[in-house]
């Protein structure tokens, strides 16, 4: 017996989910399709020595009450389950410099952040009030970032550069400095990334950042509890191969390497948008299309390493550190020597589960070029599909380890004697497990001179054919939420997801 399904979504990652239940709330029957063993993409965990590290998630911003993630949260009945701690009110973000001893916050709410940073620059304050105000002004602008309202962008905002407008703001190196210091969010580009990138990005965490409480697969984990409570499958292991069209030419089913086969009336892809080209043929695509996205520059990967901690051995902190080798880094900080790796880094803490003042593990975070690992590309190693990359790689993950532990050192003296064990991650483990491509961290590179180049209709040529995720225009948790729900509207009509939204945030308002 062939089933056929109302949606088909391919890939589960936070775009796919979402997307998949939103029409699932609407009666429609849906199916998602995951390749890994894990579901939820950049949303997965991985444990070791029975404690678990994030991938991709490290905080999350815009949850307090009335914000904007707590509410399409709402809409999708997870919010009330998700177990959070909010970071520290007066710095969820710490910059830092060099051998300077200073350590400049990010604090939560824009009063608060003006006044934290007014401590370090006395003179700056009505610079910074205006740096709050324009990254206000500029979220407005965006369709869906307040929930509901804004047609469409305003095309002048998306020009707004973010080295301008920083250097238009202060003169004040170390100032403009301290501002663009949590740009690891958006791949470390703060010359030539649109200021929008920027403004998104960092409003969501002024207005209140949170720690996910065990990782951030309790997303995934609670999305598909919802999305089983409203009839729609879901399936692991289930790499779709080819799409199947019939002889009108029409988009009707999907095949997985297993051999079996999906009929839909409707697709969403979530999958990386390079690796949709290639699934479905490039003659299916219009050739301006096909010629946009294949000149994109992927945002730069990373390499992570994932420290366990003897017990009651180091202080928690409740916030993250970004921390890079002078003030000059932070406009290109993607861009490194290998001799002087890590020129930057993101340092965060978990708390121990008996001992909460003290830290079980600690997770830094460097830029790394696919480059550098070119010579295991052929290798594949997950969960799912095993295999070793062999001696060399090992010793090359140690080296980058070993200089990363050298750094912190600067920063934590002695940091090696309270480490019992080590873990690493390199831009193949990122490509292996998310399919990103080349292992990038955000989608790909956006360019102020030419912004809707990276900007793609979540509607394709082929007329049931959708996409969703982070290489369709915004990444982060917010972001691809946002997206997913744009790719909704263009099946079920703007009306009716405005309309829904407007209700569940009326019914909030009335309670």
């Amino acid at each position: 017996m062939k089933k056929e399904y109302d949606i088909l979504v391919i890939g589960s990652g936070l775009g796919g989910l979402v997307s998949a239940l939103i029409l699932a709330k609407e009666g429609l029957k849906v199916c998602v399709l995951e390749k890994n063993n894990q579901y939820g993409g950049n949303l997965q965990t991985f444990s070791r020595e029975k404690l678990i590290f994030d991938t991709g998630v490290h905080y999350l911003g815009g949850l307090s009450k009335g914000q904007n993630l707590h509410q399409f949260f709402s809409y999708l009945g997870i919010m009330d389950d998700l177990k959070l701690h909010k970071m520290d009110e007066d710095s969820y973000d710490k910059i830092s410099f060099g051998d300077e001893n200073i350590e400049y916050p990010h604090a939560q709410g824009y009063e608060n952040f003006v006044e934290q940073l007014t401590a370090y620059f006395p003179n700056e304050k009505q610079n910074l009030e205006s740096y709050c105000e324009e990254i206000q002004y500029v979220c407005a602008q965006f369709p869906r970032y307040q929930i509901v309202g804004k047609e469409s962008y305003n095309e002048e905002i998306l020009h707004l550069n973010t080295k301008r407008f920083i250097e238009s703001v202060t003169q004040d190196k170390k100032l403009q400095a301290v501002l663009l210091g949590s740009n690891f969010l958006y791949g470390g580009d703060s010359e030539n990334i649109p200021f929008y990138v920027h403004a998104l990005t960092v409003n969501s965490y002024i207005q209140s950042a949170y720690k996910c409480v065990k990782g951030g697969s309790q997303i995934t984990k609670l999305l598909i509890k919802k999305l089983r409570e409203h009839g729609a499958e879901v399936h692991k292991h289930s790499e779709v191969s080819e799409f199947i069209f019939n002889e009108t030419g029409v988009l009707s089913s999907v095949k997985t390497k297993e051999g079996k086969e999906y009929t839909a009336k409707k697709f969403i892809s979530n999958i990386e948008i390079r690796s949709f080209i290639k699934l479905i043929g490039e003659e299916k695509l219009r050739k301006s299309f096909l010629n946009r996205v294949l000149s994109w520059e992927p945002v730069s990967s990373c390499f992570s390493v994932y420290l366990i901690l003897k017990p009651q051995s180091f202080p928690n902190f409740n916030y993250n550190i970004y921390h890079y080798s002078s003030e000059e880094m932070i406009w290109n900080a993607f861009r490194y020597t290998k001799e002087s790796w890590p020129e930057t880094y993101m340092l965060s803490s978990t708390p121990s589960k008996h001992h909460p003042d003290y830290a079980e593990s600690l997770t830094a975070i460097s830029y790394m070029d696919f480059e550098e690992v070119k010579a295991w590309k052929e290798t594949v190693n997950t969960v799912a599909d095993e295999h070793e990359r062999g001696l060399k790689y090992e010793q090359f993950k140690l080296e980058k380890a070993e200089k990363m532990i050298t750094a912190l050192e600067k920063k934590i003296p002695n940091l090696r004697h309270f480490i019992k064990s080590i873990y690493t991650s390199s831009p193949l483990s990122y490509r292996d497990y998310i399919g990103s491509f080349e292992g990038n961290m955000y989608g790909y590179m956006k360019n102020s001179d030419n912004p809707l180049k990276t900007m793609v209709s979540p509607r394709t040529k082929i007329d049931n054919l959708f996409l969703t995720g982070q290489s369709v225009n915004m990444h982060g948790i917010l972001g691809v939420t946002i997206g997913a729900f744009n790719t909704c509207a263009e099946i079920l009509g703007k009306e009716l997801i405005d309309g829904r939204l407007k209700q569940m945030i009326n019914t909030h308002e009335k309670k």
